[in-house]
């Protein structure tokens, strides 16, 4: 069998993904074919792939820090939520099914031979694979019919190290009461642990790190310290949206409403990294603040539900406001929908059938289908004659007037509409702000000058490295890999220095 290792966390959030990335690169760098693999994520932040089909932001990542491109077999079960209670089940790609949480808690089981099956795929072209797990397996309310941890684990005979962060306190009872309360088969799996997020002198640590060995028999593969450059990284997971920043002395304010279900937020990410730009992200229950620049609606995985938070939220009278007063507004995918005079849902696609009034400040109209566009796109920004790439990922179709002023060129033809004042746009690109000459001619004209010379995806390949180098500075890749390559005896190493 191909050498395969799973990082599993204590609990959301402790930085699996981010360790996944930094592996990835390390040991591709060391000359390894790897690939990345994620049994079943849960994310509205999505990414398209060569094969045609959509997998976790994370993922493609991943696939990035491999040197490889994205494949639907790298996360062969997506979940997208459109409500508290239900969800998009992406299967390979592809739109399969909307279930409750009840129902797929009852159904997943039934997905777990596919994710084998792509699973073994990505083995067949690798020399490692690097598998990324989800929430927690100390989820033992969960566990009957997992894929997505131990469920997988197990039958795909894959060794776990089980990831704590110790930034938030408390890790070394989540580490032991991890392995307390699984059980005896799913302990078994697990071959080492990580300590995540340290600050400050790893020494200090060093009586936690003695007492978890002893205590759980298993030897720590190292002590990461806390890595800054983290936020250069594309983040899966809405709560990454906590830690947006503003910039005081910024030239540039760029409004952004956190809609119910944002989606594709990454597309903040080259924005939020340019110098002189701040990206104002508006919780509910605060109006719009008036010196924006910009008004960016994000895209949202259910369109009429968020267009109703916009209303019940007032967001509605402060964008109108802000276009009265010159302000201009730029919607993507879904923010693009909600733009025009009405969005119709003649066939239930995010809920009960029912038509919506949008807010009218492009005059297009758009009907949700059950057809969703998966495309890789090149075009050029009409108004620069700037070359952008981007993906498309949306369903239903708009149409309407100011189409006839397209926001970019596609192959010939339109994509987009543009108001007849110019002020409001809107498009269903997604990624279009990673593009540099795009991006700084774009904040030219909102009057953020001077802030040239930053290069996002230069960034992003620089964040991979040092990563990858922060990994090999302060956790035992040769421990990792050992594990890896099938070792079930793994000896007991005193680790307080990180290696």
């Amino acid at each position: 069998m191909t050498p395969a290792l799973m990082i599993q966390g204590t609990g959301s959030d402790v930085g699996k993904s981010l360790l996944v990335a930094g592996l990835a690169r390390a040991f591709t760098r060391r000359g390894f074919k790897v690939r990345p693999f994620k049994p079943q994520n849960m994310s509205n932040n999505a990414a398209v792939t060569v094969d045609g089909g959509e997998i976790g932001r994370a993922q493609a990542l991943h696939a990035r820090a491999c040197g490889v491109a994205p494949s639907v077999h790298m996360n062969p079960v997506l979940l997208k939520p459109e409500t508290d209670t239900g969800a998009q089940v992406i299967v390979r790609g592809r739109r399969e099914a909307t279930l409750s949480a009840r129902e797929w808690m009852r159904e997943r089981v039934a997905f777990l031979p596919k994710v084998i099956e792509s699973f073994e795929h990505l083995g067949s072209e690798a020399d490692l694979v690097l598998v990324e797990g989800a929430g927690s397996p100390a989820e033992i309310n969960l566990r009957e019919g997992d894929i997505a941890n131990m469920g997988f684990a197990l039958v795909a005979q894959v060794p776990v190290v089980l990831v704590g962060d110790i930034h938030r306190g408390g890790v070394i009872a989540s580490i032991v009461g991890s392995l307390e309360v699984i059980s005896a088969a799913d302990a078994a799996q697990i071959r080492a642990f990580l300590i995540n997020k340290f600050h400050g002198d790893v020494s200090l640590f060093a009586d936690g790190m003695r007492y978890l060995e002893e205590r759980t028999h298993r030897p720590c593969a190292g002590v990461i310290p806390h890595f800054p450059a983290a936020h250069a990284l594309p983040a899966e997971d809405a709560l990454a949206l906590d830690g947006f920043a503003k910039a005081s002395d910024a030239r540039v304010k760029i409004a952004v409403p956190r809609l119910s279900r944002i989606a594709n937020f990454d597309d903040l990410d080259p924005l939020r990294m340019s110098p002189g730009v701040t990206i104002d992200l508006v919780e509910p229950g605060r109006p719009l603040p008036r010196d924006a620049a910009l008004v960016l609606l994000p895209g949202s995985k259910s369109t009429i539900g968020d267009m109703k938070v916009m209303i019940e939220q007032g967001w509605d009278i402060d964008i109108r406001a802000h276009v009265r007063h010159g302000g201009r507004v730029l919607g993507l995918c879904g923010g693009y929908q909600m733009l025009g005079a009405r969005i119709h849902d003649p066939d239930g696609v995010e809920g009960p059938a029912e038509s919506v009034d949008g807010l009218g400040l492009l005059d297009v109209e758009t009907i949700l289908t059950g057809d969703k566009a998966l495309t890789s796109i090149e075009a050029v920004h009409t108004a620069s004659a700037e070359a952008v790439s981007g993906y498309e990922m949306h369903l239903g179709r708009t149409e309407g007037a100011d189409c006839k002023r397209p926001f970019v060129e596609i192959s010939g033809r339109g994509g987009g509409a543009v108001s007849m004042d110019g002020l409001v746009e809107g498009t269903y690109l997604h990624g279009i702000f990673a593009a540099d000459a795009f991006r700084q001619a774009y904040l030219d004209a909102l009057g953020a000058h001077g802030a040239q010379g930053f290069a996002y995806e230069a960034t992003v390949e620089r964040a991979l490295d040092d990563l990858a180098q922060h990994l090999e500075a302060h956790a035992d890749l040769d421990l990792l890999l050992d594990i890896a390559r099938g070792r079930s005896e793994v000896p007991l190493k005193r680790n307080v220095s990180g290696r």
